[in-house]
């Protein structure tokens, strides 16, 4: 919608009829049509005069309604004389402009909040009076004063539409916009949709984006009781079936549900081994019920994303993140994360600083680029993709210095000095870029494969937005989705022959502990490693660098009796995967093997295996039965999807066969590798 409706909107959006009006009963279209500002094309029929005649009111109503929509502005009824059932009843009747009367000052009160918004009603005086006359036993309504002059100007026909007289919803959209509603699109989509069923122009539909929220929001005032309690049922049901399901949940004083979180037990053991470095996803909302969603989210020793816990929060502000971050600690049996990445929202960075003061706040970096196309592609033009090459370069770079030269460097080469996004960017830089973050553990998640994978995983939560309830429901379906993707691709990667390349020793014992998603990340460091010098130049003091350069390097120490080793790159501290140059100096020192404290255990395989001859063969043989099983869920699916009555059969029964699966202890290559074996 553009800017001049959205002022239209504001102005005329305004519904009270308790507003002063006077009129002269003898002012009238003989006394001042001179001073009309109308400028009409039509037949005389079309406009109002006196003594004109309608069989009833409302007939009058709707054709002076008409006549006004062709002029430029609306029309509402203002008072009556006489009253239905009391002497002759109704007389006389008066429509008026909208815009007719003056709104009364108002008193100001320093406990209620007065709504800044402007008034329509600046006191015009065009109106038209009908009285009711008797001839012969016929009653019918006649014309007996009008006024044409208005002392405002009059709206174009592209936007009369958008006052709230001529903005209407059928019975038939309303239903139409509840189905949608139902199935989670977004308002914009909506209308989109609409637009193209009827065939109109965008922003020609007989109601506006703002129509339609306000009647979503009256469907969920209608619904909410109902949602809630079937909601809170849902949770009941669940703990019931797992005891170490967990939920927590607050209402407010009428009752209503403000927040809900929930998390379970497969979610809360994953935490234990994987919670040192979380995403706090919160730039979702559930549509149908206009709610943010919050959904924490890590990563395993597999390289793919793992379920922690949701939330759904009535309002985003930093009581109520600070609500969803005391219930998580809580979930977690207080154990908060090492590190933690969110989207740029200001009141969710102050309630991690106040409930997790010793978690490392960080922005993730994709959810920053994704804003880059708005921000930058009208400022910068072609230069658009120059610049955003040269963004990526500084964010990769190795030292806070070289990144605050480069910064400058990139504000005058593209001459944004004044650019109110850049400024953000430089003022936050400690938040995301890497030169700033390399001393704190991030899991390899600041990485854009991995918000792929987060993101693809999420939508599984937002696809089945039918009742609350139902959502609850459908979110344990998606972990249990994922978890069950998750044990395919781990069989996957264990299935696979483990080439070395570098055929040392060290590398070699990497592979026979590290899972093959962190072994792959330290093998290109092996083999990186060949390409540099070492030199010591104290006792337990290396520096490290490129065979092809004289100067410069990597500062290394290497601590013999803790076999401990740091590099100043920061590699290991930063992703949990050693780099080339610590790498060179155990090379140089003779080590055949990784110390113990630099392959960490969330990286590791599962603790014991029995022989290799029969564990290939069992996973061979249970990878077989997850084809079989994936090749009949997707016959199920393509045959339940043909009719609602086969859908509502195939949720039925699949939520039965859930529970039945669940009551099912795992046990040998059926338990979960992220969780049970890898346990030391």
């Amino acid at each position: 919608m553009t800017e001049e409706s959205d002022t239209i909107l504001d102005v005329y959006d305004e519904q009270s009829e308790q507003r002063s009006f006077s009129l002269d009963d003898s002012s009238s279209s003989e006394e001042s049509p001179k001073h009309t500002r109308l400028s009409l094309e039509t037949v005389n029929d079309a406009i109002p005069y006196i003594g004109q005649r309608f069989a009833t009111h409302d007939a009058a109503y709707d054709f002076y309604s008409q006549f006004a929509k062709g002029c430029g502005f609306s029309i509402r009824r203002h008072r009556t004389e006489g009253k239905d059932g009391v002497g002759k009843g109704i007389t006389r009747r008066y429509f008026v402009c909208h815009r007719a009367g003056n709104t009364p000052t108002k008193v100001s009160s320093e406990t209620k909040p007065q709504r800044n918004r402007k008034s329509s009603r600046c006191g015009c005086q065009a109106y038209m009076r009908i009285s009711r006359c008797t001839e012969m036993g016929l009653s019918e309504w006649r014309v007996t004063g009008f006024a044409i002059h208005h002392n405002h100007e009059l709206l174009e026909p592209n936007q009369v539409r958008f006052l709230p007289a001529y903005r209407s919803i059928s019975d038939a959209d309303k239903n139409r916009i509840l189905m949608f509603t139902k199935t989670g699109i977004s308002v914009q989509q909506m209308m989109r949709l609409m637009e193209l069923e009827k065939c109109v122009e965008p922003g020609y539909l007989p109601f506006t984006e703002k129509d339609v929220r306000n009647l979503i929001q009256s469907f969920r005032r209608v619904e909410q009781d109902d949602e809630n309690i079937d909601l809170l049922r849902m949770c009941r049901n669940l703990k019931e079936k797992d005891p170490n399901f967990r939920y927590e949940f607050t209402t407010a004083m009428n009752g209503r549900l403000e927040n809900i979180a929930w998390s379970y037990a497969s979610a809360v053991q994953s935490y234990e081994i994987f919670g040192d470095a979380v995403v706090f996803d919160t730039t979702h909302r559930l549509n149908a019920f206009d709610m943010p969603l919050g959904i924490w989210v890590g990563m395993n020793n597999y390289g793919m994303p793992c379920f922690f816990g949701c939330v759904l929060l009535r309002e985003d502000n930093i009581g109520a993140f600070s609500w969803a971050l005391k219930v998580f600690l809580k979930f977690m049996n207080g154990k908060a994360p090492q590190t933690i990445l969110t989207d740029q929202n200001l009141c969710l960075k102050e309630a991690i600083a106040n409930e997790m003061p010793t978690t490392k706040h960080a922005l993730c970096i994709w959810f920053i680029v994704a804003k880059f196309p708005s921000w930058f592609n009208a400022v910068l033009g072609e230069r658009y993709n120059d610049w955003k090459a040269e963004f990526y370069r500084l964010y990769s770079l190795g030292t806070t210095e070289e990144f605050e030269h480069g910064w400058r460097a990139m504000i005058d080469r593209f001459g944004l000095h004044s650019n109110r996004h850049i400024t953000n960017l430089f003022t936050s830089r400690t938040l995301w870029a890497l030169p700033f973050l390399r001393s704190h553990f991030f899991a390899g998640m600041t990485t854009s494969g991995l918000s792929k994978a987060i993101n693809a995983f999420i939508q599984r939560f937002l696809n089945a937005q039918t009742r609350l309830a139902h959502f609850v429901e459908q979110a344990a379906v998606a972990v249990d989705f994922r978890d069950q993707a998750a044990e395919q691709q781990t069989m996957q990667q264990n299935l696979q022959n483990i080439c070395l390349k570098t055929g040392a020793p060290m590398e070699a014992h990497a592979a026979a502990i590290l899972t093959p998603y962190a072994f792959c990340k330290l093998q290109d460091e092996f083999v990186m490693a060949a390409h540099y010098a070492s030199f010591q130049v104290e006792e337990s003091y290396f520096l490290v660098r490129h065979h092809t350069k004289m100067d410069g390097g990597r500062k290394v120490d290497w601590d013999s009796r803790e076999e401990f080793v740091s590099c100043s790159c920061r590699m290991f501290e930063f992703s949990g995967i050693l780099c080339r140059h610590a790498l060179r100096v155990l090379s140089t020192i003779n080590c055949f093997q990784i110390p113990d404290r630099h392959l960490p255990l969330r990286w590791r395989r599962m603790n014991s295996l029995p022989s290799k001859h029969s564990t290939d063969e069992a996973l061979v043989e249970q990878n077989e039965r997850f084809q079989a099983l994936q090749s009949m869920l997707s016959t199920l699916v393509s045959e339940a999807t043909k009719s609602k009555e086969r859908l509502d059969i195939a949720f039925e029964e699949i939520s039965q066969l859930l529970t039945r699966i669940r009551g099912v202890q795992p046990s040998g290559l059926g338990s979960r590798n992220g969780v049970h074996r890898i346990a030391r």
